[in-house]
């Protein structure tokens, strides 16, 4: 593996007639809580991305700083930046994170006064922020301690609970600029979450995560996302009610998203678990990777305070918290 990615570097990470992405540095192996993992600690050229023909997207800056993600969604529509990058096997996206150790460094400086307009900067829209491998590297709490600093609105999005770590920043933060930590809850359904999202905390533990943002003064919204044809769509309400209990800002229902890359790993998945789910995907996703959503509801947010609009309108990934990661 490690003699693939150094002619990997030679490509997407790095050439010496281009600079590339990323400075390889090293390769690092998990242990303990991280064992099944492989860490590729990189330096990044830049860290604030500008969304090109970003249509109806609602945000035009992102930071990510991880590629990878080891929560094993099944749907999860980044795995094709993986294969950019020259990882070959489906499942590397879950066990191979690029981690970018430079990244608050860069924040820092690419938000410098006189250089930086201000704007607002998205996480989530790639990968989780407070995946597992956060909880090693703190990269998400240092950029949130810049972006602070320099009352710099941004909005988070995440399957996390590790989220609540740095609520004490959160809370600061809602108080000089415009914030929000918003949560995917795709599914309360037991058996339908354990197989599509396996290394990710209950559902029940991220809407009380929610719930304790907004207590806090944090905004917080759901996205009941990704909804999945024929398994988790008739739970949609069950979602947006829970979602109104907790004092959810906002919540925001989206179908799922199989974008080619993804499309094939999914399929392939279904396959094996549903097959009687094969024609019916295979006949709504023929000629199409986008479903229309359903009406957009909106839970009821406090009365004296406006409700934000949603940062992120698709999903990333998530952590493995509530339970102890299995081996892959």
């Amino acid at each position: 593996m490690f003699a693939k990615l150094v002619a990997v570097s030679e490509l997407r990470w790095r050439s010496s007639t281009q600079p590339g992405l990323f400075q390889l540095g090293r390769r690092v192996v998990g242990r303990g809580e991280y064992r099944g993992l492989t860490f590729w600690e990189v330096e990044a050229r830049t860290i604030i991305n500008r969304v090109p023909n970003r249509g109806s997207l609602p945000f035009e800056f992102t930071i990510n700083a991880y590629r990878g993600c080891s929560h094993g969604c099944i749907y999860c529509f980044a795995r094709p930046t993986h294969t950019y990058l020259g990882f070959e096997k489906p499942e590397e996206f879950d066990t191979e994170i690029v981690v970018k150790i430079n990244a608050v460094e860069l924040v820092e400086a690419e938000t410098r006064p006189g250089r930086w307009g201000g704007h607002h900067i998205a996480m989530g829209t790639n990968t989780d922020p407070y995946q597992p491998a956060e909880g090693r590297y703190k990269l998400t709490r240092g950029i949130v301690e810049v972006l602070v600093e320099r009352r710099n609105p941004f909005s988070i999005l995440t399957k996390s609970t590790l989220a609540l770590r740095d609520l004490d920043l959160f809370v600061e933060a809602a108080r000089k600029t415009a914030v929000s930590v918003d949560f995917s809850v795709g599914t309360l359904d037991e058996e339908v979450w354990r197989q599509t999202e396996p290394d990710t905390p209950h559902p029940g533990k991220r809407l009380e995560a929610v719930a304790r943002l907004n207590q806090a003064g944090v905004p917080s919204g759901v996205l009941v996302a990704p909804i999945l044809p024929g398994l988790s769509e008739d739970g949609v309400d069950e979602v947006i009610a829970a979602a109104r209990r907790a004092g959810a800002t906002h919540v925001y229902p989206i179908m799922l998203h199989l974008r080619p890359g993804v499309k094939e790993h999914y399929m392939g998945w279904l396959e094996r678990t549903h097959p009687d789910l094969v024609g019916r995907y295979r006949e709504l996703y023929a000629h199409r990777s986008r479903l229309r959503s359903r009406n957009r509801r909106r839970g009821g947010p406090s009365p004296n305070r406006p409700t934000p609009p949603p940062a992120q309108p698709t999903l990333p990934f998530s952590l493995p918290e509530s339970r102890p990661r299995t081996s892959k």
